[in-house]
């Protein structure tokens, strides 16, 4: 197949593009890189900064769209799969669906229904923006809100979904949302990970290694804020046992050298399941310690593997986990181990293509 991936999240494209390019597929991707992390792609759509930037930018896609038609698929990352205002967008959908076979919706991040459901419907315990029924009412969740919802985004989201030939939901959280919604065209497939070339898991250290990664703008609207005031707390009780570092706003490459070096990440306080952060981390025989509620396990059918250290949204929970971890460290090389074999098993960027074939070819003989 002739395959268009467009749009980028943390590597799922670029990745899926490896895997699906490996079992003899022909893939484009056409992404901005996801910002400064600049993860490989075949054409660059970065907007430039300024205010002229959405300008230069629909300039440069009207001169590209005869790159983006032909395709047996055609795969966005989100609603909002280039950076220009949801209003833009509209007309890019519509030449994208009239000038290719097929066109799949990725539910891979925040959009129209992820904050819709978890703010109504409230199918999570707990989300970016629910703790059972009280709503989040700080300003990076209201923000969403404001976003999303009775927007042009909304009416963007709803018009590709109920459109589009497919949609592939990559976490537990975002298959609950729209499951219900469209229950014929939605499939959840696991997020793609290619292995490290040397994975060897690395002898017990004298201390454990803790790891907390920043990002400004989402710190307190990932709980961030509250992971790393317990991580602080833990290496301050245990200064002998525990050593913590902390990447704040450095580059990517920096970022994986600290990364690579530690034994256990903190990450995504709110979330039931690991995103690509934490299973590239996972890969490499890193702990996570976050979103492993018995629901990720459920929809990935994994009855022996429990590598991840499951974590309440607030800070005693986070503080006893880590405690844990420090007072038994003979716990660590079989977490680190089942780790590896948990991505091995799941997220494979071969098998995770072969899926995503499987879904394009049954949507493509319904056609």
């Amino acid at each position: 197949m002739k395959i268009l991936l467009i749009g980028e999240y943390s590597n799922v494209h670029a990745t899926l593009a490896e895997g699906l390019r490996a079992i003899g597929h022909q893939v484009t991707v056409v992404s901005d890189g996801d910002g400064w992390k600049n993860y490989p792609r075949d054409i660059d759509v970065s907007r430039a900064s300024g205010k002229f930037g959405g300008v230069s930018l629909m300039v440069k896609l009207y001169t590209l769209l005869s790159k983006l038609r032909g395709y047996d698929v055609v795969q966005l990352i989100n609603p909002m799969f280039f950076e220009l205002k949801a209003e833009r967008l509209f007309f890019f959908y519509s030449y994208l669906r009239k000038h290719n076979k097929m066109v799949f919706l990725g539910a891979f991040g925040m959009d129209y229904y992820w904050v819709h459901e978890c703010i109504e419907r409230k199918p999570l315990r707990y989300s970016d923006f629910n703790f059972g029924s009280q709503l989040r009412t700080d300003e990076a969740a209201l923000t969403e809100h404001r976003d999303w919802l009775g927007t042009a985004k909304e009416q963007l989201n709803k018009l590709i979904a109920d459109d589009c030939d497919g949609i592939i939901t990559g976490l537990y959280e975002y298959h609950v949302c729209y499951q219900p919604h469209y229950p014929d065209k939605t499939r959840f497939i696991p997020y793609p990970i290619r292995m490290p070339d040397n994975n060897r898991i690395a002898e017990p250290r004298e201390k454990l290694n803790l790891f907390v990664g920043i990002s400004k703008k989402r710190n307190a609207y990932k709980g961030t804020d509250v992971m790393l005031k317990a991580a602080k707390a833990i290496a301050a009780k245990y200064p002998e046992l525990v050593t913590l570092k902390v990447a704040n706003g450095i580059p990517f490459a920096q970022y994986k050298q600290m990364l690579d070096s530690s034994d256990a990440i903190l990450d995504q306080l709110y979330s039931y399941t690991p995103a690509m952060n934490a299973l590239l981390a996972m890969s490499k025989g890193i702990i996570v310690v976050g979103g492993g509620e018995p629901e990720n396990y459920e929809i990935l059918g994994e009855q022996d593997l429990r590598p991840i250290v499951n974590v309440e949204p607030n800070y005693e929970s986070v503080f006893h986990e880590l405690e844990q971890l420090v007072l038994h460290p003979e716990r660590i090389p079989e977490l680190k181990r089942q780790s590896i074999a948990y991505i091995q098993k799941h997220h494979d960027y071969m098998k995770v293509a072969k899926e995503y074939e499987a879904f394009y070819n049954e949507k493509s003989q319904k056609a």
